[in-house]
């Protein structure tokens, strides 16, 4: 991670809200070999904990959600933010806060994509402070250990 932490200190911006702008490399460019380091170190620091699925929200975590499937060879689930008439059947629903805009949102996962039995990694993107109580909703929302 000392490679992310030195592009962050390169490119990042603060912004108000303790904001991480990462705009140049991870929101709306992505440099796809930064990611994919990004992706091989979680899947060193994970690879023991028998992972096999991948869960992130829509958008900015699908991108290093995708690079790090890649060295773990599963699936990645997104939950999504918006209701889609694509979701079928039973769901899983949760509240979380976006720092990014200021907002909670109702976020939604097909039941069909995640059981209580996957062992699953939770990614999202670097913008915004790390919220153990958002997980630990997240994590019970959809039945996760």
């Amino acid at each position: 991670m000392k490679l992310l932490e030195e592009r962050i200190m390169q490119e990042g911006q603060v912004r108000p809200g303790n904001v991480l702008k990462v705009d140049c490399f991870l929101n709306h460019q992505l440099d796809v070999d930064l990611l994919d380091k990004v992706g091989e170190e979680f899947y060193r620091i994970f690879k023991d904990d028998g992972i096999n699925k991948i869960l992130t929200i829509e958008a900015s975590g699908i991108a290093i959600a995708c690079m790090a499937a890649r060295h773990f060879n599963v699936p990645v689930v997104f939950a999504k933010k918006a209701k889609s008439k694509n979701i079928d059947g039973e769901v899983y629903t949760s509240t979380v806060h976006s720092y990014t805009y200021g907002r909670d949102y109702d976020i939604t996962l097909s039941k069909k994509f995640l059981s209580p039995s996957d062992k699953v990694l939770i990614l999202d993107d670097s913008t915004s402070a790390v919220d153990t109580a958002t997980e630990a909703k997240i994590r019970e929302s959809f039945s996760l250990p």
